[in-house]
């Protein structure tokens, strides 16, 4: 039966002498499942159609006990969120970006966490994607991006050095659809008094090509503001060229996947080359995420890459282990304590 509605939907109709088509996606769920009230039985029926879109749209799937048990996961995860930005839950971590010249702490990316009761500390993976269908991420963004602020002006007072720490925030798709996200960002650096140039926002290469006008509008603001612009994750998304020349960015970041595979990959070698390359040519910073071996900073290195951050140099710390770091290093030069002199790390518990 479902193919059936399919087949007779998707045949060419007209409207005003255009000739449309569409598709539909069907969900099914069987009466004789023991239900006892009709909107529920709607409910998996509708939680099957969700999974006929997630799987290519224009099908159907039938809801089975799985499905209806990551129906009520994704609900219970839902509730928890909602209460979570009520109960101020979330909590920032943050790791050092570093020069590879001299080790030397330049700033730091802020990785918000979930103190999520009865789970313990949860990453971003295991809710900011439900965040952004829920919308909940306006507030979760909002509040990281006025908390990173708050805290690396802080560090700025009590741990003074030339040039002052930087803090790099992401930017989630939704935060930056939003129409008045340029005053709001204004809003922050006036209530948190960061100097503009010490905030670093980060997008993806996703974000930015949805609506290259606005897009371009949208940054220009920014970098009126004074406010550094990224690109996170480089290589991994449209890499249009002409783009970086639109948009007037600052810092690109290569992703961690190619600087993983940069010693046994020529192809990833050779990627993060060009994107070396690039950035100089176009007056850009570049920062290595993912940097995990002696052996891939010191290819970066001799690559000409400037700035890297991941494990070999520090795992992602709270604001107390930060404060550590910062008070054993020396002043005004703010370096992560060596080991030994291959492996770096930073301060524990």
């Amino acid at each position: 039966m479902a193919e059936r509605i399919q087949q007779t939907i998707q045949a060419p109709f007209t409207i005003d002498g255009q000739t449309m088509f569409t598709t539909a996606s069907v969900g099914i769920a069987f009466s004789g499942s023991g239900y006892s009230a009709a909107e529920d039985m709607l409910g998996d029926a509708n939680t099957a159609m969700a999974r006929a879109k997630t799987l290519g749209k224009a099908r159907y799937e039938m809801c089975d006990s799985s499905m209806h048990a990551t129906a009520a996961g994704r609900f219970r995860l839902e509730t928890d969120l909602r209460r979570a930005t009520e109960r101020q839950e979330f909590i920032l971590h943050y790791q050092p970006i570093v020069s590879l010249i001299d080790f030397r702490i330049t700033g730091f990316e802020a990785l918000v966490r979930w103190q999520r009761p009865e789970f313990g500390l949860v990453m971003p993976g295991g809710f900011v994607a439900e965040a952004e269908d829920t919308g909940l991420i306006l507030s979760i963004g909002q509040w990281v991006l006025r908390e990173a602020c708050r805290q690396v002006r802080a560090w700025n007072l009590q741990f003074p050095c030339t040039p002052s720490f930087t803090m790099a925030v992401n930017i989630s798709a939704k935060q930056f659809a939003q129409a008045d996200l340029v005053s709001q960002i204004g809003q922050v650096l006036g209530e948190t008094g960061l100097a503009p140039g010490n905030l670093k926002l980060e997008l993806t290469e996703s974000v930015t090509m949805r609506d290259e006008e606005r897009t371009t509008r949208i940054l220009s603001e920014l970098r009126k503001l004074g406010i550094c612009l990224c690109i996170d994750d480089f290589g991994t998304g449209y890499s249009s060229l002409s783009y970086l020349r639109r948009f007037a960015l600052d810092i690109l970041k290569i992703d961690q996947s190619f600087v993983a595979d940069m010693l046994n990959s020529s192809e990833s070698r050779e990627i993060v080359k060009t994107i070396l390359s690039l950035g100089r040519n176009l007056g850009m910073k570049v920062v290595a995420e993912g940097v995990e071996t002696r052996e891939q900073m010191t290819l970066l290195k001799a690559l000409g890459c400037e700035f890297g951050q991941g494990y070999l140099f520090c795992r992602p710390l709270d604001p107390a282990a930060v404060a550590r770091t910062l008070v054993a290093s020396a002043a005004n030069y703010y370096t992560l304590p060596q080991e030994s002199a291959v492996h770096f790390v930073a301060p524990v518990g």
